[in-house]
């Protein structure tokens, strides 16, 4: 069974109920709805299809939402723009008007306060670069450094250069209104560039009584500098590398990678690679050998789940990409892995326990591991030891369900908890029984608790099918 969890982004593509059906068979594991093109209407019709189907084929599917963010962007263009190499242009903000041949106005009144003569200007997702010359009030004048062809609406880079954006926009706000809503699963936080931008978030969901998990997408150097902040601070991180390959030199990118996916495994927070990683199926059955790669080393590096972008919302082979990267994960989860897991810091006794259940599956043959969770909690702190046996997640609400399928190894089912601890086990091991997921001679430990008195202790049981 594979271990690493597919993300796919949701679009014209695939948003027919035959085209989620096909997807989910193939192994979809969570469909994400990017905010930046998606409509209210879209969402609320979208959201009830998937989870219909879902049922329908008795899979524990999550839906991610996933906010715009604070991003800058140039405004509308009568024509594009024909750049070359040492042409002058200027950002325009607050209204103002240059008396430049190329010029464009700019949605961020306050880029004219963050922004530093000398700085460099990345637009339309790091094509065109420009070097700021000068700035009054309203104007900043640059120097074109590569050639390029600007549209509308083109989104704006500033490497290394902190903007005093907020973390939502009134967008963002409205969007997280609809996905409480609707109790989508997970909601990512776009250009997260701190701790407390997750704070901020968090916050709102309270005030919407969603108790979704957070996505902190790093995309930026700040991001990156504030890392161990962010993580201890949010519920997931996702490493976006379209907007960080473009904020950050690009031979740096597979190290930001690797040691972003490493500090998640040693404090246990769930780790996404996204974007990019089978780019050339949006027009081609067949992807490259380098996407092939890639997929293999975030796979080969224990990520919980990899991501699909283009690929799936506007692609020709969407269904293919699943497939693509079912197969390519499945393997590489035999060859061996990178066991960055073993650097795991088990700060209280519960972590501890845990340890030990995982420890015992790994030195027996065909075991499974089979948790019994409320909150998620337990089930969080095997699938970030990254054992051996698979894990069989049990609980009580299908909220609790969903938000564990993005955890690597981990397969959650759904299961009204006994009073009787023993009565749910034996409930659980008849579930994994029939759907063939277990066979008779195989261990299975049990991370459960016991009833004592009126008291209830963490256990760890060894049985056999």
């Amino acid at each position: 069974m594979r271990k690493t969890k597919i993300i796919c982004t949701l679009g014209p593509a695939t948003e027919s109920a035959d085209i989620l059906h096909a997807m989910i068979a193939a192994g979809a594991n969570i469909f994400r709805l990017n905010m930046s093109h998606a409509t209210h209407d879209w969402v609320r019709m979208i959201v009830p299809r998937i989870r219909a189907i879902a049922k329908e084929l008795n899979v524990i599917v999550g839906i991610l939402m996933d906010t715009q963010g604070p991003a800058i962007r140039t405004g509308d263009l009568p024509t594009k723009l024909e750049l070359k190499v040492g042409d002058t242009f200027e950002f325009t903000v607050r209204g103002g008007k240059s008396e430049e041949v190329y010029s464009v106005d700019v949605n961020y009144d306050g880029l004219i306060d963050d922004i530093s003569v000398g700085d460099v200007v990345l637009v339309d997702n790091g094509n065109i670069h420009m070097r700021v010359l000068a700035k009054d009030g309203i104007r900043i004048r640059c120097e074109v450094l590569t050639s390029g062809v600007m549209g509308s609406r083109r989104h704006i880079n500033l490497p290394g250069v902190k903007v005093n954006l907020p973390p939502l926009t009134e967008k963002d706000l409205a969007d997280v209104a609809v996905g409480a809503e609707l109790h989508v699963d997970f909601v990512a936080l776009s250009f997260c560039r701190e701790a407390g931008d997750v704070e901020v978030l968090r916050k709102v969901l309270r005030e919407h009584d969603s108790t979704a998990r957070i996505i902190a997408k790093i995309e930026d150097q700040l991001a990156v500098k504030n890392i161990n902040e962010i993580i201890q601070t949010t519920d997931v991180i996702m490493v976006a590398r379209g907007d960080l390959g473009i904020e950050c030199p690009m031979e740096e990118l597979p190290i930001i990678q690797r040691r972003i996916v490493k500090r998640c495994l040693a404090k246990g927070v769930p780790v996404i690679v996204a974007t990019h990683m089978l780019e050339s199926m949006i027009t081609n059955p067949v992807p490259t050998r380098a996407e092939i790669t890639d997929v293999a080393n975030a796979v080969f590096e224990q990520a919980d789940a990899i991501m699909l972008s283009g690929e799936t919302t506007v692609g020709k082979y969407p269904l293919k990409c699943v497939e693509v990267m079912h197969k390519v994960a499945e393997r590489i989860e035999r060859s061996g892995v990178a066991g960055f897991a073993e650097e795991a810091h088990l700060d209280d006794d519960r972590q501890k326990t845990v340890r030990s259940a995982v420890s015992l599956a790994n030195s027996l043959p065909d075991a499974k591991i089979v948790v019994f969770t409320r909150r998620g909690t337990m089930a969080d702190y095997v699938s970030n030891l990254r054992p051996n046996a698979p894990i069989y997640a049990f609980s009580p609400t299908f909220e609790v369900c969903r938000k564990l399928v993005v955890n690597w190894g981990t397969f959650p089912r759904n299961l009204p908890f006994d009073p009787n601890p023993n009565r749910t086990i034996s409930a659980a091991i008849n579930i994994l029984v029939g759907e063939g997921l277990t066979q008779t001679g195989d261990h299975l430990v049990i991370v459960s608790d016991m009833l004592a008195g009126e008291e209830r202790f963490d256990t760890i049981q060894l049985r056999v099918v």
